[in-house]
């Protein structure tokens, strides 16, 4: 039983839908050469496998069973047959031999395009998406329901063709041959026709209900192995074992139904077949006697028979997979679709010289268009380019959400943010996140060398880099690994400690020379060692730069220019530390609380 991937509950794809097959036939267009050669390559398989039965005939009737010929013509003949025989065989594995790697080429190139195109596609589209889709189901797009439509384009578009064709002609072909014959033949034609459709029917029902299984499968086995060290840490893991268990019997329950709906089918198709067979061998065999059918004419009969219900016995199953494509190819063609809430400017406007002045202006925002109290409602604030600011506050207080406004993973429902001057909007959206640098708690690291991790796309060359890690203090660092910067590090490479890997995400930042660095919880997980070295970086690249400063450990910021103290997303206190210290407000309630932790 084949495996036709992963669809969502509850999705019926008519194969009548023409705005799918028309979007289907577009990326098809550029390869129409090529799916014409496969078109003529289909023509020349199935004329050669339809000549086939006609030479057996020709070499009984002429040669075997042709008393008039001595011996030595007759051994001449069949040997002449034999070799046209085998000619057109092989002419016939060279035509399918082309034929399929033209199929799958075809197949493979508009995969790749569908890919490539999602893929950019997914990059555009806003966290607000990211955060409302699974992780899974957009991987699944990219994977299972990709390869379901490759699926069709070499398995089924050009063979169906090809089936279609070789039906129409036998039966043809039949007619010619003996009429009386071909029409006991075609009474089971009308009664293999109804027991495909239902078949199809059936199946159709069944792979549903196997694809959401799996589904369901697949969505417990990312969740249980992405949070292994916490079900390990509850004791969940008997548990977890009985309900991968329950999940694996219901999709063993599902494909037992789909398999003996197949071990039905099958043989009830060969039954049919062989029925037929009886049924020539009863009516043909009496027609040889009789002298009104040649024994060539009944083995080639014979023949064309089996070629037949070889077609019929795979339609059910093209039929799925064409389902199951169409159903892929709804949910891709969906996700193509989806626009990004952020809108781009038709003529983005260029900061040329960037001061990093910040202002954020009457900002209202909410996660939950729903809810009705905002997260962060009228809140306005001025950042001075080259000043250094702390955002502190618990959580939810609107810290992370004002940093991911300034980045435009959002857009404000009310207000407007402006870097020297020019709202963010009205730039691109590349050259906005090029002008902030971003070092979050969470390091991304590649499966390359530290060199490479740090200078990404940056541009930058090696001795930059080692300037920036000579100067920002970075250098013992880099000492401590075996290769130093061409040490391979990631999956595979050496591990980093938390420490390591925040010092090289600042380096990273560095690369990029920002006008805006953020540092979003930084330090929160970090040695002390790594924490001293990163202080002195961070010393000596604030200067010049707008710098803003989320954190909780309180002890990192007290040399910001300004704090500001948020909560439920507006600021209530603002100032240097000593100032706010001496207010005994929130901020020195914060801070008593630091120390004792």
């Amino acid at each position: 039983m084949k495996n036709f991937g992963y669809s969502e509950e509850g999705a019926r794809i008519s194969l009548g839908d023409f705005q799918l097959w028309r979007r289907i036939a577009m990326f098809c267009r550029p390869h129409l050469p090529r799916l014409f050669l496969a078109l003529v390559l289909s023509l020349l398989v199935t004329g050669a496998t339809l000549a086939l039965p006609h030479l057996m005939q020709n070499g009984i009737d002429n040669f075997i069973t042709n008393h008039n010929l001595t011996d030595h013509l007759r051994i001449a003949g069949l040997m002449r047959t034999a070799i046209f025989y085998g000619g057109i065989v092989g002419a016939l594995f060279v035509a399918s031999f082309c034929q399929i790697m033209v199929l799958e080429w075809i197949g493979q190139s508009i995969m790749h395009t569908i890919r490539q195109e999602l893929f950019s596609h997914l990059l555009s589209l806003d966290m607000a998406f990211f955060n409302s889709t699974p992780t899974g189901r957009l991987v699944t797009r990219l994977t299972n329901d990709i390869q379901n439509m490759h699926e069709m384009f070499t398995s089924v578009i050009i063979t169906l063709f090809n089936d279609l064709l070789r039906l129409g002609a036998i039966i043809v072909l039949l007619y010619l041959m003996n009429p009386n014959l071909a029409a006991l033949m075609t009474i089971f034609v009308p009664l293999s026709l109804i027991i495909t459709v239902s078949f199809a029917r059936l199946a159709r029902e069944r792979f549903r209900a196997i694809r959401t299984q799996l589904a369901r499968l697949n969505s417990f086995l990312s969740e249980t192995i992405s949070g292994i060290a916490i079900l390990q840490l509850f004791g969940r893991e008997e548990s977890s074992r009985q309900e991968f268990e329950e999940l694996s019997e219901g999709f063993l329950h599902h494909a037992l139904r789909q398999i003996k709906l197949f071990g039905t089918f099958m043989p009830l198709t060969e039954f049919m077949s062989s029925t037929a067979v009886a049924m020539i061998l009863w009516y043909g065999g009496g027609e040889v006697l009789e002298n009104r059918l040649t024994l060539g004419e009944l083995v080639a009969f014979l023949s064309y028979m089996r070629l037949f219900f070889q077609p019929l016995r795979e339609l059910s199953q093209k039929y799925s997979i064409v389902q199951s494509a169409m159903a892929s190819a709804e949910r891709i063609f969906q996700l193509l679709d989806r626009k990004s809430n952020l809108k781009q400017p038709a003529q983005p406007k260029k900061i040329t010289n960037p001061k990093g002045r910040l202002q954020f202006k009457n900002i209202t925002f909410s996660y939950n268009k729903i809810e009705k109290t905002p997260l962060i409602e009228e809140m306005s604030l001025t950042i001075e380019a080259g000043e250094t600011v702390a955002l502190v506050g618990t959580t939810g207080s609107g810290k992370t959400t004002l940093v991911s406004l300034l980045l435009r993973f959002y857009d404000p429902e009310k207000g407007n943010i402006t870097i020297d001057g020019v709202n963010i909007s009205e730039l691109d959206l590349h050259e906005l996140r090029t002008l902030i640098g971003v070092i979050l708690q969470e390091v991304l690291i590649l499966q390359d060398t530290l060199l490479a991790n740090i200078v990404l796309d940056t541009g930058r060359t090696r001795t930059d880099v080692e300037n920036i890690m000579r100067k920002t203090g970075m250098t013992r660092f880099v000492e401590k690994l075996p290769e130093g910067l061409d040490t391979l590090i990631g999956e595979g490479g050496q591990e980093l400690s938390t420490g390591e890997k925040q010092l090289l995400a600042f380096a990273r930042v560095l690369c990029k020379d920002p006008a805006i660095l953020i540092l979003d919880e930084a330090t929160a997980a970090i040695d002390t060692e790594s924490e001293n070295i990163l202080e002195e970086a961070i010393a000596d690249s604030f200067t010049g730069r707008t710098s803003l400063i989320i954190a909780h450990r309180l002890s990192t910021i007290r040399r910001a220019d300004r704090i500001i103290v948020m909560q439920a997303g507006k600021i209530i206190e603002q100032g240097t530390h000593m100032t706010l210290l001496n207010k005994k407000g929130e901020y020195a309630r914060m801070v008593a609380m630091d120390r004792k932790g």
